[in-house]
């Protein structure tokens, strides 16, 4: 047994369904947390793809550059659907925090009004900062928007609250979900 955490090895894990407003508020902490997430795509083979990007949310709607002409960005013209995996930059269980989005990826073309919004969400003067360009120079290429249907929250800290560590958003319902869990 933990004598610094003894929640964690509680068993089984807690069930209660976290309310509503309290997971968005949770979810879009996460997403502020880092700007780095990881992109799952469906190859043309049917295998998938894993990407490290740059993001920026504007709620629930995540914002990236997709690089031209890379494997990643062909796979959403062939298929939209995507998964965005977003972590908590710390070690251990008793701080175990993230959330993966599934949805839809959609591309928008530059100097489209949906492409100028998304210019206002991603902050590209960091990113020119960081790679020697005009820090006012807006890129040029499309950027993608991801719109989740569903969400799913970790936090093994809401044990010690009672709350399961898994708590599951879904577009348009009211109530979360969770996951059942016990050892992993």
């Amino acid at each position: 047994m933990s004598l610094a955490h003894p929640w964690l090895e509680q068993e089984p894990w807690p069930t209660e369904q976290m309310p509503l407003d309290m997971l968005m508020k949770r979810i879009e902490r996460v997403l502020t947390l880092t700007n780095i997430g990881y992109l799952g795509t469906v190859a043309k083979d049917g295998s998938p793809i894993v990407s490290p990007v740059e993001f920026y949310n504007e709620g629930l709607s995540l914002y990236f550059f997709p690089q031209p002409n890379s494997p990643k960005l062909r796979a959403m013209q062939r298929d939209p659907r995507v998964a965005m995996a977003i972590a908590n930059p710390m070690a251990g269980w008793a701080c175990v925090m993230g959330c993966q989005l599934f949805g839809d990826a959609t591309l928008l073309d530059v100097d489209t009004p949906e492409w100028e919004h998304g210019m206002k969400v991603f902050k590209f003067v960091g990113s020119n900062f960081e790679l020697g360009r005009d820090v006012a120079a807006k890129p040029r290429g499309q950027i993608a928007r991801i719109d989740p249907n569903r969400i799913v929250y970790t936090e093994h800290l809401m044990r010690k609250e009672g709350f399961a560590p898994r708590q599951i958003w879904r577009k348009g319902e009211t109530e979360t979900r969770v996951v059942p869990g016990g050892n992993i």
